[in-house]
């Protein structure tokens, strides 16, 4: 794994591991803290996530919504490009500072040990890692140019024509590789505007000028068949391995040579 080239413009702007597992407890005080001092080497501030749910309910006379709120302990890196999540019913591992896998599998490992000091869950019920790459290129003027930059299977219907001769301005896609009810890789695609990922979140991430870009949002997961595994990175990292494996393959298929002589591998 470590002979893959790593790109000294790399277009990730986000990466995100999540690992889902049996619902539990959530941390108490006491647990919380212990986390905190085990992963302080990596992620030592703490600042937790909120997350509200809405539930609409339609009557006779009128609809109610009732509002719940929801807080997770969460874990972020000084500069605040790295962020450990722990949820009842999963940990999850990002990182707007891509730079190698090999150091984002160490981070999932450090959180999986984590959790299973402070509160051991019962299995593995998902292993998913997430890839959201934000792609730009100098002077494009038109959606239509990224055809010189991407591979046709995602460069859109460029061919296609109307009877006003109306201009192509947008397209999206989306494809999905293998059995979902075991293991799969979807992608997102399209030329977009502005950016893909928050750059106010609380996870800061590099900010370039707002302008086009193009969207390739892999997703890469797995889900057990029949058993549920246990958590360990036994059980883990070697899926994880394989998913990070699909993602990289499919988006080096998704590029040209010239986006990665021009873009990616130029230094200046």
């Amino acid at each position: 794994m470590s002979d893959r080239e790593v790109y000294p413009k790399p277009p990730v702007a986000l990466v995100a591991v999540e690992v889902r597992h049996p619902s539990a407890a959530p941390l108490s005080g006491t647990q919380e803290a212990e986390a905190k001092r085990s992963l302080a080497p990596l992620t030592p501030i703490s600042k937790p996530v909120q997350t509200q749910t809405v539930l609409l309910t339609t009557g006779p006379s009128a609809a109610t919504s009732d509002v719940t709120s929801e807080t997770f302990p969460r874990f972020l890196s000084r500069d605040k490009s790295l962020s450990v999540t722990f949820r009842p019913d999963a940990f999850v591992v990002e990182t707007t500072r891509y730079s190698r896998y090999e150091a984002l599998r160490e981070l999932t490992l450090a959180a999986l040990e984590t959790r299973q000091k402070v509160a051991p869950v019962d299995g593995v019920e998902r292993i998913g890692i997430r890839y959201i790459n934000e792609i730009r290129v100098p002077s494009i003027e038109a959606p239509t140019e990224w055809c010189e930059w991407m591979d046709p299977a995602v460069a859109g219907p460029v061919s296609l024509r109307t009877s006003q001769k109306l201009t192509l301005n947008s397209w999206q896609g989306i494809a999905l590789f293998g059995d979902p009810a075991t293991e799969a890789t979807t992608v997102r695609y399209g030329p977009l505007e502005g950016y893909a990922v928050n750059p106010g979140s609380d996870l800061r991430r590099k900010t370039p000028p707002p302008g086009p870009f193009f969207l390739v949002d892999i997703d890469s997961f797995w889900t057990p068949r029949e058993e549920t595994p246990s958590a360990t990175a036994e059980t883990i990292l070697p899926r994880l391995n394989n998913l990070n494996e699909s993602a990289r393959v499919l988006f080096e298929s998704l590029i040209t040579d010239r986006l990665r002589n021009e873009v990616f591998r130029n230094e200046v």
